[in-house]
């Protein structure tokens, strides 16, 4: 089973499937595969997201780090584990939440927007810190993070990540990106999915230094 570590360092993009149907998890996980992405996310307000994650563990769960977004309460952590998903992600920084993450052995990625929160994360557990929302801010405040977070709590920039501004936000620190809907929206045809996808990790690619 892959680790999340070796899963970033492979592909250091998230892709989240917000608004996914479980009827088209398994070839929307195959494209997203295959086109290099490594891990991926369910948002729970998606349409029966557990029978989603259940089906994107059963075919990726050995090769890909397959977990739930917008996880808000202790019995969601619960089901997400049920369903053999191993990451748990939240806007927030709910520490019953990362308490519970942690308990059903779990990654934890809670959302933050204040060194604050991400101290109070950081104390409870969390394994990720999600940066959130992305678009309100300048890839300027990763490096800011980064220079008081502990190096090995990496920071997940999420929302407003596109092939236009990837590579600064990697510049700036970032251990990862979470992308929605410049990879994925509901109805769209699985082949635009992975071109999509297949893009943005270029666009990654072409923004690392050689």
């Amino acid at each position: 089973m892959i680790d999340i570590e070796d899963a970033l360092g492979t592909c250091p993009i998230v892709a989240i499937l917000r608004g996914l149907e479980p009827e088209r998890a398994e070839e929307i996980g195959q494209a997203l595969f295959d086109a290099g992405i490594r891990v991926i996310e369910v948002p729970l307000n998606s349409p029966r997201p557990f029978e989603s994650i259940a089906s994107l563990a059963r075919l990726l769960g050995d090769r890909a780090v397959i977990g739930a977004g917008t996880v808000l309460t202790d019995e969601d952590v619960r089901a997400v584990a049920a369903a053999d998903g191993r990451l748990v992600v939240s806007p927030n920084t709910d520490t019953r939440v990362i308490d519970e993450t942690k308990w059903c052995g779990l990654i934890s990625m809670p959302g933050f927007f204040t060194p604050t929160e991400a101290f109070q994360a950081l104390a409870a557990g969390a394994d990720y810190l999600k940066l959130f929302p992305g678009d309100a801010i300048q890839p300027k405040i990763v490096g800011a993070l980064r220079a008081v977070l502990p190096p090995d709590r990496g920071i997940v920039v999420t929302g407003g990540v596109g092939r236009d501004n990837i590579a600064d936000f990697f510049a700036a620190g970032a251990r990862a990106v979470a992308v929605g809907s410049s990879i994925f929206k509901p109805g769209k045809p699985v082949e635009q999915i992975g071109a999509d996808a297949a893009a943005l990790i270029a666009a990654w690619r072409d923004g690392v230094p050689h």
